[in-house]
């Protein structure tokens, strides 16, 4: 049995992220051929792509024809299937969310759906079958209005004098219609509760003559067609299209019950307290979604480029990356850049939550929707719009909606099973007591069923699950966190294990010089020639030392510079014969060194000047302020941390005694992370978050159950990689999202344990004829208030 690894992008280079489904049908489409055995992905690294890898029998299969059938395939995929991200108004709960995907499911052409309770939509396409204005029709011919969409376009800009061939993506974005005025949207239910109001007292205190017969039957008839009449509508629709259990169905069917048997009034109050339900859940899942949507608000419309000497007004997409751009006081930035004025203040609580100002400086990073507080500035664009920090975190929030949580999805399928037993329970109340029963009156059993009908309807459930998940997505981006599903809120609760990159997540990743030590020459005198010597390399501890030294290198001639891999830089400053590396450097090159400088833990440059050692430099990286707290909390939660790093192990131990992390290893390759993390699975005890930063990271945010990636100044590898994106940079959000988790699992919990008891009990009463309409009302309405009402608690806690 032999192998071969084909890097991905070759195979499958319309895909850029290593977990999309294509990667797995592609696996799918070669196992199926005869002489391949295996096929499975090796994630990415800073020294590899991602790559897959095929077992073949050499006896039956050519190496050649391998490669060959997998290219074959990653080109017939990659033009067979596309992704939509479609926001529609219309949809209001968990289980018309599982209707509706049930139902665009049978549309052909869709590989694969997820229907939010929130209204977005995720579809795969395939494009042999369909395209996205036949899906737009068949989902309006569904009933929903769609509000916008997002497809993702790849495009190719070939580069000739680099010959690189790079991906980005297109974002089209359509939006249909407006909400309709408040008031409309009450009308229906304030009227059919003032008629309902009138009936009761015209039945119960004025009793007229004329209010009876037809004229009482119109009267109550008129107020629950008010809000009775598209609940009905939209049960008829479903049911003609095959969902015949939904609860629609079981609302219209107890109300033209209740009506049957001339219980007008409680027809129409089970109808308009149902109307009101659905109302509060709006105003609630609206409340919900603002947090979200005010990511949406702050995409700039608009950027101002510098073109022939003029700046004029384009729409971000249109800026390329390179570009000038000019940004006012007061204006949202439109891509992300690289400062070219001196300095400003940015406003960045809308990417981290954080309200304290950011002082940015001429050649550091600017993010797009960060607001320019303090002058006019200049940026040159680093990324289109579509790559931009702004437009990532727009896509996963939308995204964030439709990936489920177990608990949500067991009670889509309860639900399915459920409400069907139900109604067949409902029809057994009413027909079998006619064979145990004396004096068996149809119309009395009848109000039993209806009333066990409402009772059981399993709006509670439906409506505040989804809620508190979606609640808690939006208490997580107010905290500069990003769930990137429901599922990994479900997930962050059962963490044991964190294990935390150092550099960049626990550390600042900024290198500073500590300590200057001189031996036979002033430091005056030997620093500026090792600064001189470092200005030619692009390692931070070399940029370290030019900093510290300032100007005193300036106008200083280099030559005959020599990299030693591994040990540091030998070359010429000024004439002289200058080295400047490791303790290891001064050893090869038989220059005597103290036995102190072999025992510093930080990292030391040593620097030997015409064979003479002249003294050294130690320099450190600056722990984050909020690193010891990240870890303290975890310990409060029983949850154990792990630091990784590829600097020596001296560092690392130093870091960990401060932080009091559990264990820490050093000397760590990114290889080396990954088995370390697969030695910690192995317990399988252990549900492991990993957090990190960097492209070397991402292996191993993959690797582990939750993957936590700083979001800030993270490599895009490890944020589209990760299952959680801290938008803060800072560690002590990780247990922060923890927090948030938990929270939303309990209310979640509370709300399930609430809706059953009180439904268990009611519905006894209810089939034993204890309980009239009105208790049903509660049980049903009442129970869903009080769900909706403990869900949004989510959104008023403080993290």
């Amino acid at each position: 049995m032999k192998k071969i690894k084909i890097n991905l992008d070759l195979l499958l280079p319309e895909i850029p992220d290593e977990r999309d489904a294509c990667v797995q049908r592609i696996i799918t489409v070669m196992q199926k051929h005869k002489g391949v055995e295996k096929a499975h992905l090796i994630p990415g690294n800073e020294a590899n792509k991602a790559q897959l890898c095929f077992h073949y029998d050499p006896d039956v299969i050519s190496i050649e024809r391998v490669e060959h059938l997998a290219k074959e395939a990653g080109a017939e995929i990659t033009e067979q299937f596309n992704h939509l991200l479609i926001e529609v108004e219309s949809i209001r709960e968990m289980m018309e969310a599982n209707v509706r995907e049930n139902q665009l499911k049978k549309i052909p052409g869709i590989a694969d759906v997820s229907v939010s309770a929130t209204g977005n939509i995720r579809l795969e396409l395939d494009q042999t079958k369909t395209d996205k204005q036949q899906l737009l029709n068949a989902i309006n011919q569904e009933g929903l209005k769609v509000k916008s969409v997002r497809q993702i376009v790849y495009e190719k800009d070939v580069r000739p004098k680099e010959e690189v061939e790079q991906k980005h993506e297109k974002v089209e974005e359509h939006e249909h219609g407006e909400e309709g005025a408040a008031w409309k949207v009450y009308l229906p239910a304030i009227m059919c509760f003032v008629m309902l109001i009138a009936g009761i007292i015209t039945d119960g205190y004025i009793k007229p003559a004329f209010f009876a017969g037809w004229v009482r039957f119109v009267w109550y008839g008129v107020a629950y067609l008010l809000v009775g009449w598209t609940v009905a509508v939209k049960g008829i629709r479903l049911l003609v299209r095959g969902d015949v259990f939904t609860e629609f169905i079981l609302m219209t069917i107890a109300t033209v019950g209740a009506f049957y048997i001339g219980e007008y009034p409680e027809g129409v109050a089970v109808m308009l307290f149902y109307t009101v339900g659905e109302l509060f859940q709006d105003a609630a899942v609206n409340r919900a979604k603002r947090s979200i949507k005010a990511l949406l608000d702050i995409r700039p419309d608009t950027a101002t480029v510098l073109a022939d000497g003029n700046y004029k007004e384009v729409s971000p997409t249109d800026v390329k990356v390179g570009d000038t751009i000019q940004v006012r006081v007061g204006e949202k930035v439109p891509l992300d850049g690289e400062m070219l004025s001196d300095s400003s203040s940015f406003n960045t609580a809308a990417l981290t939550g954080e309200s304290k100002p950011s002082s940015i400086s001429k050649g550091e990073t600017v993010l797009a929707g960060m607001i320019n507080q303090e002058k006019v500035i200049e940026l040159k664009v680093t990324k289109l719009f579509s790559d931009s920090s702004l437009a990532r975190i727009l896509t996963m929030v939308q995204q964030a909606t439709t990936r489920k949580a177990k608990t949500e999805q067991f009670i889509r399928r309860f639900a399915r099973v459920y409400t069907p037993i139900v109604v067949f329970l409902a029809i057994g109340l009413t027909f079998i007591p006619y064979f145990f029963v004396e004096n068996y009156a149809f119309n009395q059993w009848l109000y039993r069923a209806l009333i066990f009908l409402v009772i059981s309807c399993p709006c509670a459930l439906v409506i505040s699950i989804p809620l508190g998940y979606f609640g808690g997505i939006g208490a997580g981006s107010k905290n500069g966190i990003l769930f990137k599903g429901s599922n990994y809120l479900d997930l962050m609760t059962k963490v044991n294990t964190v294990v935390m990159d150092k550099t960049g997540t626990l550390t600042k990743g900024v290198f500073k010089v500590q300590q200057v030590k001189s031996y036979d020459m002033p430091d005056d005198q030997w620093l500026p020639l090792a600064a001189a010597l470092e200005s030619k390399s692009t390692h931070p501890v070399a940029k370290a030392i030019v900093e510290y030294a300032g100007n005193a290198m300036k106008d200083m001639t280099i030559t005959d510079l020599e990299e030693i891999g591994g040990h540091g830089l030998k070359g010429k400053a000024n004439g002289k014969e200058v080295l400047a590396g490791n303790v290891k450097l001064m050893d090869k090159l038989k220059i005597p060194v103290n036995e102190e400088l072999k025992n510093v833990t930080d990292t030391v440059v040593v620097v030997a000047v015409e064979n003479k050692l002249a003294g050294y430099v130690t320099i450190a990286d600056e722990i984050k302020e909020d690193s010891k707290q990240a870890v303290d909390d975890l310990h409060k939660r029983g949850i154990r941390s792990i630091m990784l790093s590829g600097d020596k192990q001296a560092v690392v131990d130093k870091i960990a005694e401060q932080l009091n992390i559990d264990n820490a290893y050093g000397d760590l390759l990114p290889e080396h992370k990954v088995e370390k993390v697969e030695q910690i699975k192995e317990d399988k005890s252990k549900i492991v978050a990993f957090a990190g930063d960097g492209i070397n990271d991402a292996p191993v945010l993959a690797l582990s159950d939750v993957g936590i990636a700083m979001g800030a100044l993270g490599s895009d590898a490890a944020i589209e990689t990760a299952d959680v994106v801290i938008q803060t940079d800072q560690p002590s959000k990780i247990a922060t999202a923890v927090k948030i988790g938990k929270a939303t699992n309990r209310i979640v919990w509370q709300n399930i344990g609430l809706a059953f008891g009180v439904k268990a009990i009611v519905l006894a009463l209810g089939a034993g004829g204890l309980a009239t309409m009105w208790e049903a009302v509660f049980a049903d309405v009442g129970v869903a208030l009080l769900a909706i009402l403990n869900a949004v608690r989510i959104q008023r806690m403080k993290f």
